[in-house]
């Protein structure tokens, strides 16, 4: 078998790439729980893969549950005008995206708007295009 070392080579190299291949994908997230939560933020993360939102939601009884938010990387932010202290703690917000399947606190933020009304770009414009 002349080409076994290469062939298991492939099977390696497949095998050890999935791994990788499914940190981009949103399986973490329930496809079907689109929320929007309004919020104060307690601390934004301006890092890489993603940048992360804390913000506090009280509940209708008065209860203050911690929630966390994933968002597109701080390269995509800082191309739609975003920097380290876009958000800061004390904003208040509201929040849309995925919910966690794990972990009922957890999203996956698609759209963020200020107090104001503004909803934050969070992708680059061109010429009146979106680009992803």
């Amino acid at each position: 078998m002349k080409n076994g070392p290469a062939l298991l080579f492939a099977i390696f190299a497949s095998l050890t790439a999935m791994p990788t291949l499914a940190h981009h994908g949103q399986a973490a997230y329930d496809r079907s729980a689109r929320l929007t939560l309004t919020g104060t933020v307690t601390e934004f993360r301006f890092i890489n893969p993603h940048a992360q939102i804390a913000f506090d939601v009280v509940t209708d009884s008065g209860e203050i549950q911690h929630w966390k938010g994933a968002v597109t990387s701080p390269n995509k932010l800082a191309r739609a005008g975003w920097s380290k202290s876009t958000l800061k703690p004390g904003d208040e917000i509201e929040v849309t995206g995925l919910g966690g399947w794990n972990d009922a606190r957890s999203m996956h933020v698609n759209r963020i708007v200020t107090a104001d009304g503004h909803a934050l770009q969070m992708r680059e414009q061109i010429e009146g295009r979106t680009i992803p």
